[in-house]
């Protein structure tokens, strides 16, 4: 590494001043939107020192989130799996079926805080959607949330949450109508509204401080993580949590890196989507097989052609269809700190009926990736190794994409 990038313990609590992670990261987005970036920085780092912001945001997590999510020993999946124990933290249990909460509410007392009163975000499997949608309900601001046309047929259910809560869905023809094109649209329009808009965005990524600002607000999950094991007298081997652009595997990891010693800390593994493969040019796996390059305001591993341009990412999940990863994955990811392993639809689906009939628990098919890893670890670890599973959200939303996978017939 260069003397003059810092080293991966310093960029433990990062990005630097620039919003860089090591070499990924940055702003590159057009000058206009600079300013209302600048603003949103300041905002944020003078709310993470205000201790009454902290305590408001508190309040809300705890009694109209639901947290602390329990972290649930699931022996009969253990065994199943051929492991000594598996944890799950219980995502799936907040207010709205997801992590997303977690960042919603940040975002939307950020957009109070600036006298913003619209918000608008992007999302792919519906959950950040609802949750910006439930968010911004409770605090009485306008929301319109971007998703693509194919997005909105295969998670209707989560279109007409989102109605109800009286919010304006924006549909998304461009492209493959995925998740990359709502996030597209979501900032252009963002661009154009940018005096009375907050742009809530769901995942770890975008332009500075976004990346910064998802981390924090999710940094709840491994924080509560850590003190859970500790009081149950546990330790964990492994700890696992799916990956897309890698916000509920984000907020589990970096506590662990920031918080355990080195020598003490598990082995962290975010689990992206293979889809039908990774030689099927199906899939989602920008760390397995994209290269670094820029997309939506940041520079990161990315699945592109030859002209450097985002190529149509696949996943039977459709908050995993993301091209690109956040940045500070594509840096961990460098320098070792965090193994990042593809797993197909094929897998996937496999682990998700596995959980629902060992454990009576439905999990999103985001998070039946992050369970998909478990056999792996059994050859790895042996029959004694113990590992924690962020179970990111629950897989209401989903039926209809397992029935049509023939699950349960």
């Amino acid at each position: 590494m260069s003397e003059f990038l810092p080293s991966a313990e310093d960029m433990l609590s990062g990005p630097d001043a620039h919003g860089f992670f090591g070499p990924y990261g940055g702003t590159f987005v057009p000058e206009t939107v600079v300013p209302a970036l600048r603003e949103l920085e300041e905002a944020f780092e003078t709310a993470k020192a205000d201790t009454g912001f902290a305590a408001e945001l508190g309040v809300l997590l705890r009694d109209y989130t639901g947290r602390p999510t329990p972290l649930y020993r699931a022996d009969r999946l253990a065994r199943a799996a051929g492991l000594g124990a598996v944890f799950l933290k219980r995502e799936d249990l907040n207010h709205t079926g997801a992590h997303k909460i977690n960042n919603t509410l940040g975002q939307c007392l950020l957009a109070k805080r600036m006298g913003k009163g619209r918000v608008i975000a992007e999302t792919g499997a519906g959950q950040h959607g609802v949750a910006t949608a439930t968010a911004a309900a409770l605090m009485g601001l306008e929301c319109a949330v971007f998703m693509g046309v194919e997005d909105i047929r295969r998670q209707s259910l989560n279109v007409y949450r989102m109605r109800l809560l009286g919010s304006e869905v924006v549909p998304v023809d461009e492209g493959s109508g995925t998740l990359a094109d709502a996030v597209t649209a979501a900032l252009r329009h963002w661009v154009e509204r940018v005096n009375d808009t907050f742009y809530a965005i769901g995942s770890a990524i975008g332009p500075h401080p976004y990346p910064a600002i998802v981390r924090e607000f999710q940094s709840v999950i491994g924080t509560e993580t850590i003190a859970q094991l500790a009081e149950k007298g546990e330790r964990a081997d492994a700890v696992v949590a799916c990956v897309g652009g890698g916000s509920n595997a984000i907020g589990m990891f970096h506590p662990f890196l920031r918080d355990v010693p080195a020598s003490e800390r598990p082995l962290l593994l975010g689990a992206e989507a293979a889809g039908l493969g990774l030689d099927s040019g199906k899939h989602g796996a920008s760390i397995a097989k994209g290269e670094p390059g820029v997309t939506h305001g940041f520079y990161s591993y990315l699945l592109q052609d030859e002209a450097g341009n985002p190529v149509e990412a696949y996943s039977i999940s459709a908050g995993l269809d993301y091209p690109g990863v956040g940045p500070e994955h594509a840096y961990l990811h460098d320098e070792g700190l965090v193994r990042y392993e593809a797993v197909t639809d094929a897998e996937a689906l496999a682990a998700f009926e596995q959980l629902c009939v060992t454990e009576g628990i439905i999990p999103a098919i985001e998070s039946a990736h992050a369970l998909a890893l478990l056999p792996r670890l059994a050859e790895e670890l042996g029959p004694s190794g113990r590992v924690v599973v962020n179970v990111s959200g629950r897989g209401d939303k989903d039926i209809d994409i397992v029935r049509e996978a023939g699950l349960g017939a």
